[in-house]
């Protein structure tokens, strides 16, 4: 604002100066007239320099004023706001206060609660202390009142209620087993189509030796001395043309034949008979018997295969298979001939298939070669499912009836039905009566183990293993166990032989108890 002032007056005093240097110059011009014209120009100049002096000093005062009215008006507007943000954080630092306050109360109230609590939990502990004295002695007096009362310690009452829960529980587990035998009894024939052939599978055998000698009858023991001939020769011959073992023993009137090869022990069997028959026993001869033997019994094996392959009803079976089918012919299991089993099972698995549905032919083919590898398992190397699989292959059988061959023996999961009923057709013509027989000592040691077995439980006063060793009869003490228990115990004797003994098809154990009163007249 001086400033402004300033220049004003710096203006007027430079157009005063320059008045006075007109004038001067107009003096010097020397006209008189001028002087008059100088001194009211003079004059005018002067009140035009305080009249423009007397507006700078307004304009400068008024300024002034617009200044000093605009600085106030911003310091009144800068004071508002720092009133204003002071407020603010006057009051945000009073609510932080307040609430700091109130969490000091709020911990002083929570401290005092947990100081409650201790101080009432420490009496309840004290009472619940006291009240458990009085609950130990009380108990102990009752047990002593009981124990006069009742004339049993506590452990004799003990085992007596674990006797009678052991008891119900026996009771329960009876009616249970017999309940739900019931139900799978009822559902059965509903459910037979579908479960026939994974529940026939149960009754699988194992398949065991077989039969590895021949015997041949000899009309007199001299014939021993002519078989065997001048320094062994002719036993020698048969041997090397043969490939059988002839074991000349002390038996009266017999020769045996041993080799693992059925069908040579055949042709050394009937070339000895015809040697025998002839009475003209020497190499050469016995070479010509032999070769004749041989062509016998091929001829014979080409019947049997083509009598099996007709009789089943089957077509389209290569010649090659025929005639491993009639080697069969020689093959024995337990006594059972392989071909008579593989036609039995043929038989069966077409039955089943029919039953359920299913297209008989594939049954009856995949269970007639189901032991075709058992006709060459001397020859070639690995087990008879194996060998199976691979003649099955090699003549283009359909994947069905390999499938049937792999799985009869569970060696691989049974995924068909027909293999199913194969598996299943095989462990019954296997396991039916009279289907095999076994060791005369193997049979006596297993019927002794099967008595030895039954005799092991508690309860069991005699048992008997009768019919050929397909059910063991147990009498059972009637003081020990109930008809309750009979249930239980006949399922533990069950599952203790199927875990501890081999044999074929299923074994029935029969429990008997019985209650008799004896007294006398007098």
């Amino acid at each position: 604002m001086q400033d402004y002032v300033l220049n004003i007056l710096f203006c007027a005093s430079g157009l005063i100066v320059g008045s006075i240097v007109a004038g001067i110059i107009a003096f010097k011009s020397g006209v008189s007239h001028r002087k008059k014209i100088a001194e009211s120009t003079i004059g005018s100049a002067e009140a035009e320099a305080k009249k423009i002096l007397s507006d700078a000093l307004n304009a400068a005062e008024s300024k002034k004023k617009e200044i000093l009215l605009e600085a106030k008006d911003e310091i009144h507007r800068q004071r508002s706001e720092s009133e204003r943000e002071l407020k603010e954080r006057r009051v945000d630092i009073q609510r932080q206060e307040r609430r700091l306050q109130q969490k000091e109360e709020s911990l002083d109230r929570k401290i005092e609660n947990y100081e409650k609590k201790e101080e009432d939990i420490s009496k309840k502990q004290k009472e619940i202390e006291s009240k458990l004295s009085d609950a130990e002695n009380l108990k102990k007096g009752q047990f002593e009142m009981l124990e006069r009362i009742s004339g049993f310690t506590a452990e004799q009452a003990k085992e007596h209620l674990l006797g009678n829960l052991e008891s119900e529980l026996t009771h329960e587990k009876a009616l249970k087993i017999t309940e739900i035998e019931t139900q799978y009894r009822e559902e059965a024939d509903k459910r037979a189509r579908h479960l026939i052939s994974h529940a026939i599978q149960r009754c699988a055998a194992d398949q065991v030796a077989e039969t590895t000698v021949s015997v041949v009858p000899l009309p007199n023991d001299e014939m021993k001395g002519r078989i065997i001939g001048r320094e062994g020769r002719n036993i020698r011959a048969i041997e090397t043309l043969t490939g059988i073992d002839l074991i000349i023993d002390d038996t009266p009137e017999a020769i045996t034949l041993s080799g693992f090869d059925p069908v040579r022990r055949e042709i050394a069997r009937v070339a000895l008979e015809r040697l025998i028959s002839d009475g003209r026993i020497h190499p050469a001869r016995i070479e010509e018997m032999v070769e004749k033997a041989r062509r016998e019994v091929e001829a014979t094996i080409k019947q049997e295969g083509e009598r099996a392959v007709l009789e089943t009803g089957l077509h389209g079976i290569s010649q090659e298979i025929m005639k491993l089918l009639g080697r069969l012919h020689y093959r024995t299991s337990y006594g059972q001939n392989v071909l008579n089993h593989s036609m039995e099972v043929a038989f069966l698995s077409g039955i089943m298939a029919s039953e359920l549905g299913i297209d008989p032919v594939i049954a009856r083919r995949a269970g007639l070669l189901h032991d075709i590898g058992k006709a060459v398992d001397h020859e070639v190397e690995g087990s008879h499912v194996e060998i199976g699989v691979d003649i099955a292959r090699k003549y283009k059988e359909s994947e069905a009836v390999v499938h049937a061959i792999q799985s009869h023996h569970g060696d691989v999961e049974a995924k068909t039905v027909v293999a199913c009923l194969v598996q299943a057709a095989d462990a019954i013509s296997a396991a039916r009566p009279g289907a095999r027989r076994e060791n005369l000592e193997n049979y006596i040691k297993r019927l002794e183990k099967l008595e030895e077995i039954a005799n092991e439980f508690e309860g069991v006063e005699r048992s008997f293993a009768i019919q050929a060793g397909r059910e063991v009869r147990i009498i059972v003490r009637p003081e020990t166990v109930n008809d309750d228990q009979m249930v239980l115990l006949a399922r533990d004797i069950a599952k203790k032989i199927e875990s501890n003994l081999d044999y074929p098809g299923q074994i029935k154990v029969n429990l008997i108890r019985e209650n008799r009163a004896i007294d006398y007249a007098k």
